[in-house]
C-alpha cells in the first residue's frame, strides 16, 4: 500500500499500516478487476476497501482450497478460528491477526454494522458442505450473506448523497450482480470444487444436470442445453445490474467513477461469456486488456471531473459524514 494512501487515511500505527498493506496485496493478487476500480477512489478511502476485500478473500480462500493438502475438517477448523478472531477483533477494535486488525479498524472508523460480517461468515460456512442450490430463491438466500452484505459494508466507505437506507437496496443488488457474474464465468472451476451454483430448477428446465455439466467439462464438448441454461442465468444477472444502476447516482460524486468502472467491467465479463458462446463450463472468458484499459481511462477522466467539481463547490459536493471521507472516527484515536 502506498504511503500516500495510508497517510491520507490517517493510519499512522506501524502494525496497522502493515495490516492494511497485507490486505492491499490480497486485493491486487486476487481481485484484478476490483483492484483496478479501487484505484479510482480518493486515496483516503482505498485502505478501507482493501481491508473489506482482503478479509472476504481470505475467508473465501479457506473454503475454496483445492491443493489436496487440507481436509474438509481442517477447512472447517480454520474457518471457525477465523470466526473467533473476527468476533474478538470487532468487539475490541483490534486483533493480533493482521487482516482482522485492518477489518476491525475499518469497521470502527466507518461504523459498519457488525451483522454484515456475521452474515458473511454464515455464507462461508455454507460453502463447506453445500454443493448445489435447488432454486434461484435458495441461491439468493446464500448470496445475501456472500454478496449483498459486501455491498452494504461498502456504502459507509463510499459515502452517499441520499440517506444510506435509500441507497442500500441498490448496493446489495450490485454485490449480488457481481457474484452471479463470477458464477457464470466460473461454472467449470466451481464444478471442479464440487459445487454447482446455477439453480437446479433452472438447469432442469433446459434438460441440464450435474452429470451433463461434468461431461462437457471433461470432454470439452458443447451442448445446446447447457448454452440455453447459461443464457437464462445471464438474463437473471443482467436484471440485477438494472436494479443496481440507479444507486450509482446516489453515491458521493468522488466515489462514483470507481463503482461505475466496476459496474462496466463486471458487465463486460457477461459480454465476454456470451461472445465466447457460453463455453464457461470448459474455459473462463476474459475481458480483453484493451477494453479494460478504455474503461479505466474513462474512469480516470470521471475522477478528474468529480474532483474538480468538488473543489469548485468548496468541498461541499459530497454531504457525507467525516468518517465516510476516510478521517479517523472520534470513537478511536489512531496513534
Amino acid at each position: 500500500m502506498t504511503v500516500r494512501e495510508l497517510d491520507a487515511a490517517g493510519v499512522t500505527d506501524p502494525a496497522l499500516r502493515q495490516a492494511y498493506t497485507r490486505c492491499r496485496r490480497l486485493n491486487a493478487r486476487h481481485g484484478k478487476t476490483y483492484f483496478l476500480a479501487t484505484r479510482l477512489l480518493p486515496p483516503a478511502r482505498r485502505p478501507a476497501v482493501h481491508a473489506l476485500y482482503g478479509f472476504a478473500r481470505w475467508a473465501d480462500d479457506i473454503v475454496d482450497t483445492l491443493d489436496g493438502t487440507t481436509t474438509p475438517a481442517e477447512r472447517a477448523e480454520r474457518l471457525a478460528r477465523l470466526q473467533h478472531q473476527l468476533e474478538r477483533g470487532l468487539s475490541r477494535g483490534d486483533s493480533a491477526e493482521p487482516v482482522v486488525r485492518a477489518l476491525a479498524d475499518t469497521a470502527l472508523r466507518y461504523d459498519i454494522d457488525h451483522r454484515h460480517f456475521t452474515d458473511f461468515m454464515t455464507a462461508m460456512r455454507a460453502d463447506l458442505d453445500t454443493t448445489a442450490y435447488a432454486t434461484y430463491a435458495d441461491l439468493r438466500t446464500y448470496t445475501y450473506g456472500s454478496a449483498e452484505v459486501i455491498g452494504l459494508q461498502m456504502l459507509p466507505v463510499l459515502g452517499t448523497v441520499v440517506p444510506r437506507e435509500e441507497a442500500a437496496p441498490h448496493a446489495a443488488a450490485l454485490g449480488v450482480a457481481f457474484q452471479l457474474t463470477n458464477f457464470l464465468r466460473d461454472v467449470g472451476e466451481d464444478l471442479d470444487r464440487g459445487r454447482v451454483y446455477l439453480p437446479a430448477d433452472l438447469l432442469a428446465a433446459h434438460g441440464v444436470d450435474r452429470h451433463l455439466l461434468r461431461w462437457s467439462r471433461d470432454t470439452g464438448r458443447p451442448d445446446r442445453r447447457i448454452t440455453a441454461a447459461l443464457w437464462e442465468f445471464e438474463r437473471l444477472t443482467r436484471e440485477l445490474y438494472r436494479a443496481a444502476a440507479p444507486g450509482l447516482a446516489m453515491l458521493d460524486p468522488v466515489s462514483r467513477p470507481c463503482i461505475r468502472t466496476a459496474f462496466v467491467l463486471y458487465g463486460g465479463i457477461l459480454d465476454a461469456v456470451a461472445a465466447d458462446g457460453y463455453r464457461s463450463v470448459r474455459r473462463r472468458a476474459v475481458v480483453p486488456g484493451r477494453r479494460r484499459a478504455v474503461v479505466a481511462l474513462d474512469g480516470l477522466v470521471r475522477v478528474g471531473a468529480a474532483r474538480l467539481r468538488h473543489r469548485s463547490a468548496g468541498g461541499r459536493a459530497a454531504p457525507v459524514p467525516d468518517t465516510a471521507a476516510g478521517t479517523p472516527s472520534p470513537l478511536r484515536r489512531i496513534a
